[in-house]
């Protein structure tokens, strides 16, 4: 049986595990070992079962905890050459870093995946898409515009793990400084709830089940703003797809395949 499951999304940090009986790998590690233990026991997975840490970028959100975990597991890091370089800047450690190139598939254990490009301000940002158990899931988040190459790679997926991050109204609204408004609405930042609804809309197939609405903005976003967004763009297809929000606090429902 496999597994995949959101352990945090959101800015306070960002972890998701994928795994078969044989192979399991953090996607991120932007919470404490002490929290990613946690939660990783909530189901039924001990730390020690890790056997690599994929990074999508180095924001702190997704590599704050690295250091700490990747050396007292021993495990490798899985990164492209820029993102391996920015997160040797960040830390000061070497690392067991196995090098992916961006948009060349490759494969972990007996999990393929299918990194390719974003856009986001960090030195070569990714999405990626990952084969286990003859399902194919899509994790893209961190994400200012859907470009057709993103598009592409999303299509005939079984789940989705998504941004969903703002309401643009709400960034203009808030009190953040200019320049994180400007940042967080331009192609170099992050989806909106509007822009994710319409990425769904071109990328829906009949075999699509679950689609996780990821790292939405606390302040300049709402739960049953993104749902509604995503839930009116597959309106017609509810009933053969769940839409959930991946949590920021909590350990999102876990999909087990």
């Amino acid at each position: 049986m496999s597994l995949f499951c959101p352990l945090a999304s959101g800015s306070k940090g960002n972890s998701l595990l994928l795994g078969t009986q044989s192979t399991k790998v953090l996607i991120d590690a932007g919470l404490s070992l002490k929290q990613i233990e946690q939660r990783l026991s909530q189901l039924q997975v001990d730390i020690k079962q890790i056997d690599a840490i994929l990074v999508t970028h180095e924001h702190s959100d997704h590599i704050k905890g690295l250091d700490v975990i990747a050396r007292q597991l021993n495990i490798p890091i899985l990164a492209n050459s820029e993102t391996a370089r920015a997160i040797y800047d960040v830390h000061k450690c070497c690392f067991k870093f196995k090098i992916f190139s961006t948009g060349e598939m490759f494969e972990f254990g007996d999990i393929s995946f299918h990194p390719f490009s974003i856009q986001h301000d960090t030195v070569d940002p990714v999405a990626f898409t990952a084969h286990l158990s003859g399902k194919k899931i899509g994790i893209c988040a961190d994400i200012g515009f859907a470009t057709s190459l993103v598009k592409a790679h999303l299509k005939e997926c079984d789940y989705l793990y998504i941004e969903s991050n703002h309401e643009p109204s709400m960034v203009y609204a808030s009190s953040r400084p200019m320049v994180y408004k400007q940042r967080v609405l331009s192609r170099q930042g992050h989806l909106s709830n509007e822009s994710c609804a319409e990425l769904l809309k071109e990328i829906y197939h009949s075999e699509l089940k679950k689609i996780y609405l990821a790292h939405l903005s606390e302040e300049c976003n709402r739960k049953e703003l993104a749902l509604k967004y995503a839930s009116e763009a597959l309106k017609d297809h509810l009933d053969s797809v769940s839409i959930s929000i991946a949590d920021q606090e909590n350990i999102s429902e876990p999909l087990y395949f």
